[in-house]
Formats: C-alpha cells, sequence, structure tokens
C-alpha cells in the first residue's frame, strides 16, 4: 500500500488528489488547517497551521511513500520540504505555467522562468507567478528529483475559482434570451479538468516521474468555450459580439474576479502568459484529457444542483450583463 501525504487536501486539487488516492486503495493522510473543507472520506487529517511553529512534527516522524505539495507561499512550501523531504521516496510540487516568462511561442519545460519572489516573502495572487518560481526552487534544493506539475488553467467540478463555470452557468441563464460574448481577439487557453490532472499526478508517483512537466489540455480558444457551453446548456437566443476595449472602457475587467468576463484576455499583439505551453511531456508521460464537452456538462449539473441563481462572487451579473448589451445595442444604432 503506498502512503500518501498531502500537504492540504480539504479542497479543490489536493482533495480530488486524495480522494483518487484512497479509491486506488492507498493511505492518504493530510496535513491541513482543516477550514477550507473536510477531507476526502477515507483520509485521515492532521489538523495543522502552517504558519506556526512545529507544523509538521504529527508527520516529520515517518516514512512516506510520496507527498504532494500544492501551497504557493514560499515559506510554507520551503519548511515542509526541509522537514519531511528526506524521508519521502517521492515529491511533488504543484507549480504553475505561469512560471515562465510570458511568450508566443511554444513553451516547453525548459524555457526561461519568472524572477522568484522573496524567499520569505507572503504573496498574495498579484505575485503568484513569482512565488510558484520560488518555491520551485526551494523544492528542488530539499528534493532534487521533485515533480514539477506545471499546471495550466484547471477546471472541473468543484472549481472554487468561478472562472470556467460562469460561462456554462450564463448559457443556461441566458437560454432564450440574449448572451454578451467579447469579440475576438483574445488570448487562448489550455484548460486541463481537475479529475485528468489528479489522476495523471498518481501514476506519475508510480511511475517515478521527475522534473517539470507541463500539465495542460489543447489550445483552446475563448469563443470555442463558449460555443459549447451554450450548446450544452441549449441557450438559444443571440449571442452578441461586444468589442473588447469598449468592454473595458465600460469597467469590465478580464480574466477573473466581480465584475469581469472570466477567461477573456484580450490580444493586444504581445507576449501571452498562457496558452502557448507544450504538452508533449504530459502526454508522453500518461497524461489524458477527458474532452471539454465533458467538463462542461459535468459543470453546468454541478451548477444546476447548485442553483444557477444563486450569489457567486466571480464574473457578470446577469444584471449587469444586460444593462451592458442595452448600453452597446444604443450605441450602435
Amino acid at each position: 500500500m503506498t502512503d500518501l501525504l498531502v500537504l492540504g487536501g480539504t479542497a479543490w486539487l489536493g482533495r480530488e488528489i486524495a480522494a483518487q488516492a484512497v479509491a486506488r486503495g492507498w493511505d492518504v493522510t493530510c496535513l491541513a488547517r482543516g477550514e477550507s473543507g473536510i477531507v476526502a472520506p477515507g483520509a485521515t487529517l492532521v489538523t495543522a497551521d502552517r504558519d506556526r511553529p512545529g507544523a509538521y512534527r504529527e508527520v516529520a516522524g515517518r516514512d512516506w511513500d510520496a507527498v504532494v505539495e500544492v501551497s504557493w507561499q514560499p515559506r510554507q512550501v520551503r519548511e515542509a520540504a526541509q522537514a519531511l523531504a528526506a524521508r519521502a521516496l517521492h515529491w511533488t510540487y504543484v507549480s504553475s505555467v505561469a512560471a515562465y516568462a510570458p511568450s508566443r511561442e511554444v513553451v516547453a519545460e525548459d524555457a526561461p522562468l519568472r524572477a522568484p519572489a522573496g524567499p520569505d516573502e507572503r504573496v498574495d495572487g498579484s505575485r503568484y507567478d513569482a512565488a510558484k518560481v520560488r518555491c520551485e526552487l526551494d523544492t528542488l534544493v530539499e528534493a532534487p528529483e521533485a515533480l514539477l506539475v506545471r499546471a495550466g488553467v484547471i477546471i472541473g467540478p468543484g472549481d472554487p475559482t468561478e472562472r470556467f463555470a460562469y460561462w456554462p452557468r450564463r448559457a443556461a441563464q441566458a437560454g432564450a434570451e440574449p448572451m454578451l460574448v467579447p469579440a475576438a481577439p483574445a488570448h487562448p487557453w489550455q484548460l486541463i479538468d481537475v479529475r485528468d490532472l489528479a489522476a495523471w499526478n498518481l501514476d506519475a508517483i508510480e511511475a517515478g516521474v521527475g522534473g517539470p512537466v507541463n500539465a495542460v489540455g489543447e489550445q483552446r480558444e475563448l469563443s470555442y468555450v463558449v460555443e459549447l457551453a451554450r450548446e450544452v446548456a441549449a441557450a438559444v437566443g443571440p449571442q452578441v459580439d461586444v468589442d473588447g476595449s469598449w468592454l473595458v472602457e465600460h469597467g469590465v475587467a478580464p480574466w477573473k474576479g466581480p465584475g469581469s468576463l472570466p477567461l477573456w484576455v484580450p490580444d493586444d499583439g504581445g507576449a501571452a502568459r498562457t496558452g502557448y505551453h507544450s504538452g508533449a511531456r504530459f502526454v508522453a508521460t500518461g497524461g489524458h484529457r477527458r474532452s471539454l464537452m465533458e467538463s462542461i456538462r459535468d459543470v453546468l449539473a454541478e451548477e444546476r444542483a447548485l442553483g444557477l441563481d444563486r450569489h457567486v462572487d466571480g464574473g457578470l451579473t446577469r444584471e449587469r450583463e444586460l444593462a451592458l448589451l442595452e448600453a452597446w445595442a444604443r450605441q450602435a444604432v
């Protein structure tokens, strides 16, 4: 039986890894504060605050077949590796393609990285990319053969970011009514379902895969995501393509967050942060990508179960969207 320690394990990707490992018959322990959710059935929770001294005391006195680390706070990642790496046969650090310097060329695993955050810098989302670089560097000091999972944009059921789910939910809300979509050009995406990412990570542990791997999906345009979302949701109302600069002028934010159009990043012709990463090594090491249609179906089913009209923190409200559509129609006359 494989003894797996997940540093985290109560939220999205970490919990999915733990759940799938339990299903494989692994002995799974999750070290977390326990505030982001509950551990998967069959896993053991060790409650600890990783910002406090002695956080790893309960798990540092035994050997582990594998450790999976998902944090992006540099000090947490460094201290965990210092405390545990010597007694782990395999170490995974879940990083991100955001660690790479922006490019419009195909980015393989040996491409340049961004400048790292400081060793003890307490980072927020604006420093996420630099933090991932620092965490990779500090991981390799203690675990030189570690698997560095440079993930693309993760999608699928349970997504707490509200990025991907916005589009199938909005398509279902719109139905026979108009739906606002940003007009091209926009940067493409490489979307990876959380279930596929977790399954591959466990396979990679079993196979002893190390080094950096771009765990990414196929390159897809946002327009394609919208098209599939509308098809799955049976949205038959008009799709209104609105000029991106007009949207920005009217206070619509790109990428994510309140008042945004999630996954929309206008393409100004410059270097891109995502969408151009080679997935060759991911596929060569057994990576599987389910269809985007399947992911959308499952996400929409979850959205319907949760309530399409519930309050969510990300994206445009339906009321705001309709107001923008009205303003766009007026200026077009």
